[in-house]
């Protein structure tokens, strides 16, 4: 694989946790296709999303994949570095125009769609010169962009009640582009248009909040796929001037309060306050909503659980897989001890779980949820049950069934379920269970486990 040496380090005062929310409509939500599970392979190199795709995504029932910023962007070590650009080459420290095409040809041969984290807010927050060569600063990006193309407001975003703060001025201190011009809407679909030449199935817009919604649609409209899906990032904020819901026209929108409340019951609450958990919270309907347990701002901001809250991280992604509600993102990144550092070996991947390579994907009890969200696709949950604290159970129609116990102690019971008589895999622990023709069976499940058993899978 061709990159560039990451020399020079470009540092900035914090981290940047380039996230941002994004307002709602009507459009192509919700992943197309019939698996609606992504997995973000958060800062893999292109060459490896190709290998995971065909090893492990599209046997797993991955219907897509996420991966990190192609565009040329500024030196530096950091991750945050990716986020950002200083041209919209494909020329990044995670592979060259080359790598991403046979990434995303390996993916599609797998059935993994590919969707992009792209970043069109805002360019540098300083000058140097780029991962593929090119020289900028922060106001010039020559062949691309000058002075003219962004927004009159210089100063940091200071006032999220100020609807005109957020979205015209500079989002921790990066050149906000004036996506109200002709000409950068056009430069910014003629970068999308050459990621959809590759293949490409949809994008992550990052920051999407900073951009008025109306802004987002014209340069949707302006591309080569005018209902290619989106997926953008608009965080909630109680009485801020932007809301989530003003993005639902141009597709699927991020709904963080579902990560931020996932960490809440289970770190401090009760499982069994899930019953209802979705649209009964206040969150936007289904059909729109993106979900993650956590992605690569909140855990490093500790606004969500992250790898590091081990049972409790795992349990989360395994009802965020199980509970029909929004299409599912499972974040998966590498270990961190300062919130800046970047990817081990810049991105190469040579094994799950050595260098550093969390995994999160790959780890047995998440992935196997991946084809039970597969096989009850569409149903409703069926036969809830809970202990009025942390053990709950729930069905899938007559396709699958989850019980999970969060208590402090081994529970044995017998559930109620809608399945028909037989022998299922427990996919949680690869044991088998026994439904009898009532639709019952009894199990114990150890502190801090699961069960999940579905229609079509009854040996381990």
């Amino acid at each position: 694989m061709a990159r560039k040496t990451l020399a020079a380090t470009l540092a900035l005062a914090a981290g940047l946790a380039v996230t941002v929310a994004v307002p709602p409509g009507t459009a192509a939500a919700s992943p197309p296709g019939t698996k609606d599970v992504t997995a973000v392979l958060f800062e893999w190199d292109f060459d490896s999303v190709a290998t995971e795709c065909a090893s492990r995504l599209g046997p797993a029932g991955y219907g897509f994949v996420q991966v990190s910023p192609p565009a040329e962007h500024i030196q530096g070590s950091q991750w945050w570095t990716s986020y950002q650009p200083v041209s919209y080459q494909i020329a990044g420290r995670l592979g060259n125009a080359t790598d991403f095409q046979d990434m995303v040809t390996a993916c599609h041969n797998a059935g993994v769609k590919v969707v992009v984290d792209t970043v069109i807010n805002h360019m540098s927050a300083g000058s140097g010169t780029g991962t593929g060569g090119s020289s900028y600063t922060k106001y010039n990006y020559p062949g691309l962009y000058s002075s003219y193309d962004f927004d009159d407001c210089t100063a940091s975003i200071s006032d999220y009640t100020n609807r005109t703060n957020v979205q015209n001025c500079e989002l921790v201190g990066l050149a906000d582009l004036d996506t109200g011009e002709s000409y950068v809407r056009s430069a910014i679909a003629g970068y999308m248009n050459t990621l959809l030449g590759y293949g490409v199935d949809g994008f992550r817009i990052d920051a999407a909040k900073h951009m008025p919604a109306a802004d987002l649609a014209n340069i949707k409209s302006r591309l080569s796929n005018s209902s290619v899906y989106w997926k953008q990032e608009v965080i909630y904020g109680s009485g801020e001037a932007v809301q989530p819901t003003e993005y639902t026209g141009n597709g699927d929108v991020q709904e963080f309060r579902y990560a931020y409340d996932l960490k809440r019951v289970f770190n401090n609450e009760n499982l069994a306050y899930l019953s209802n958990y979705g649209e009964g919270w206040g969150y936007m309907s289904s059909g729109v909503s993106a979900v993650f347990v956590d992605n690569h701002d909140t855990e490093r901001n500790g606004s969500t659980l992250n790898y590091k809250d081990g049972a409790n991280y795992t349990l989360a992604n395994v009802f965020m897989l199980a509970w029909p509600y929004g299409a599912p993102d499972v974040n998966s990144g590498y270990e961190w001890s300062s919130t800046d550092a970047g990817p081990p070996n810049d991105g190469t991947v040579n094994a799950c779980w050595q260098d550093g390579w969390k995994c999160q994907h790959a780890w047995p009890e998440i992935q196997s949820m991946v084809a039970f969200r597969n096989t009850t696709r569409g149903e409703s949950v069926t036969n809830w049950w809970d202990n009025g604290a942390d053990a709950i159970a729930f069905g899938r129609g007559s396709k699958g069934y989850v019980a999970i116990n969060h208590e402090s102690s081994s529970l044995t019971r017998t559930y109620q379920t809608s399945l028909a008589a037989g022998t299922y895999c427990n996919v949680q622990s690869n044991t088998t269970v026994t439904v009898n023709s009532s639709g019952q069976f009894t199990a114990t499940l150890g502190t801090n486990t699961a069960l999940a058993i579905y229609s079509g899978k009854s040996s381990c």
